[in-house]
């Protein structure tokens, strides 16, 4: 199977699409002037007991007293 490649200016412009289609497992390389810069694929979910990121405000609101 040939990984998808994309030029840089394609990529800005279709951007949400290929996060999407990335997420779902099929991921791509964005290119710039034909050589490959990146890949983008899906990250994996962290599991039970691992650290997971929280947003500001979701750490704000823990901290702050009531």
């Amino acid at each position: 199977m040939t990984m998808k490649i994309v030029n840089i200016h394609e990529a800005k412009a279709q951007l949400s699409r290929l996060v999407d289609e990335a997420a779902k497992g099929e991921p791509f390389v964005i290119a710039k002037s034909g050589k490959p810069l990146v890949k983008v694929m899906a990250l994996e979910a962290p599991g039970p007991g691992e650290a997971k990121r929280l947003g500001f405000l979701a750490l704000f609101r823990r901290q702050s007293p009531r």
